[in-house]
């Protein structure tokens, strides 16, 4: 076995999950993860934790809802107790197919989503922590080799944490103190409200209350948004390729949409419920050990010089206590590139031009056009 899976099962089972002897995990495996979920399943058991695993199939999943007369039971209570008595789930993605669901309607999608809206908050409940292993499908969707996707995964992943953490603590600083972001990018020029809101310093660690490895970004839960942005970073939603996304808000919803690709996907989305017109997350990419794009919103909304906005729910961890932020039955990333001919503001203060950050070298506090 690589030794860089063993280390990656290292760091998502000690410094993302922070597991104690006696946790209760659920360890979610995908097809292509069963060398990750055994070297994940032996860190577990030197560590004195109690494991359940459950298989997480694309394929499987596009049989069940393609079948189903979509009248769903809501949140089945076997697998609701399961998450409501888990202290961690973690998630080890990477399967044979990532189209594999591109035929299931949209319909039959928001059905689904709203059904288990009780079982994915349960599971949020817990200190959950979403990762991947490497595989063909995923290089074949990034367009690389097999062993490159491997070095560029392994260059995500094991990363010095602490440190990043550090550097995005400046960041969180500043979202935290302030009450307007404006992104301004191209035919790019949005405003968001963030006054009251907590900015996550997600280095990869329920201790930051990240749930993401990799990690590295910023994020918080904006509201009150107005203007217009494009997304020019491609994707895959819902098994549906998305290029091009243009969205329109007024009085903090999205009042207009295109897009090049993939219109009918953002139509669904966006109709799922009333909460998924309005944004749930505003995410500031920082990780520079990812330097391409994938087509895997795990890793391409973490890459430095992007920002990301996504459509429904927001996180918990970003909206005071007693308060509650958009609630939806998705929450989906938009990812825009912020590498040339962009800022972005706090309060009028532009913390970031043209990709670099003010404390950085190359970053320039007026632009020279």
């Amino acid at each position: 076995m690589d030794e860089r899976i063993r280390d990656h099962a290292e760091i998502l089972v000690d410094w993302s999950a922070q597991i104690e002897p006696g946790d209760d995990v659920v360890v979610s495996v995908a097809e292509g993860a069963h060398d990750l979920a055994v070297a994940v399943a032996e860190v577990l058991g030197e560590r004195g934790a109690n494991v359940v695993t459950t298989y997480a199939s694309e394929e499987v999943s596009r049989a069940y809802l393609r079948a189903h007369a979509r009248d769903f039971d809501e949140a089945p209570a076997h697998e609701l107790a399961l998450y409501e008595n888990a202290d961690s789930v973690l998630a080890l993605g990477g399967g044979r197919n990532t189209f594999a669901t591109a035929d299931v309607d949209g319909e039959t999608r928001q059905a689904a989503a709203r059904a288990n809206q009780r079982v994915r908050e349960a599971r949020l409940a817990t200190d959950w922590v979403s990762t991947v292993h490497p595989t063909r499908s995923l290089a074949q969707q990034a367009g690389m080799s097999y062993e490159a996707y491997q070095d560029f995964v392994y260059e995500a992943i094991l990363r010095d944490w602490e440190s990043l953490a550090a550097e995005m603590s400046r960041v969180k600083d500043v979202l935290d103190a302030g009450s307007e972001v404006r992104l301004v990018s191209g035919d790019t020029d949005l405003t968001m409200s963030i006054a009251g809101r907590n900015a996550v310093n997600s280095a990869a660690s329920v201790a930051y209350d990240s749930h993401n490895l990799p990690s590295g970004e910023v994020f918080t839960a904006p509201y009150d948004t107005e203007g217009e942005v494009r997304f020019d970073v491609p994707m895959t939603i819902s098994g549906a390729r998305v290029r091009d996304v243009w969205l329109r808000f007024e009085d903090g919803e999205v009042v207009d949409f295109s897009a090049a690709a993939g219109e009918d996907t953002i139509a669904d989305l966006l109709d799922t419920d009333a909460g998924a017109r309005r944004l749930g997350e505003l995410g500031i990419g920082m990780n520079r050990g990812i330097d391409r794009v994938t087509d895997n919103i795990l890793f391409d909304e973490k890459m430095g010089d992007t920002v990301h906005l996504a459509l429904g729910r927001a996180y918990g961890a970003c909206v005071p206590a007693g308060e509650s932020g958009n609630d939806s039955a998705i929450h989906t990333d938009l990812i825009t590139d912020v590498s040339e001919n962009s800022r972005l503001e706090v309060d009028g203060d532009v913390i970031q031009r043209n990709g670099r950050f003010y404390w950085e070298d190359g970053f320039e506090a007026e632009s020279e056009t």
